[in-house]
């Protein structure tokens, strides 16, 4: 049995293809990649039924790393180089203390 969550977006029927179509994303630690899926199933199968199947062809593609999918990774911001963060406050009291400069 495989534990990983698992999370099913945009299911849709196609029907010239006769298939259920969706988005499966797999949280798998730190990874999470997201599998394009579809069965072969007429447009009379229960919503229950088809997830279960576009959840097997996922997890199935996912352990044996087969077929296309996009992996979602964390992005680090990083600071240009020669360039300190942007501090608002600290830029305010610098106009404030320029010389000549008194509210009326």
């Amino acid at each position: 049995m495989y534990t990983c969550p698992i999370q099913l977006s945009d299911v849709r029927y196609n029907a010239a293809t006769q298939s259920f179509e969706a988005s499966v994303t797999v949280h798998d630690n730190s990874t999470v990649r997201r599998y394009a899926c579809a069965i072969d199933a007429p447009i009379t199968m229960t919503f229950e039924d088809a997830a279960r199947g576009l959840s097997r062809q996922a997890i199935r593609r996912h352990q044996h790393r087969g077929g296309l999918f996009s992996e979602v990774g964390t992005y680090k911001v990083r600071q240009r180089a020669g360039r300190r963060g942007f501090d608002p406050l600290r830029w305010f009291e610098g106009i404030v203390s320029r010389p000549g400069r008194t509210a009326a």
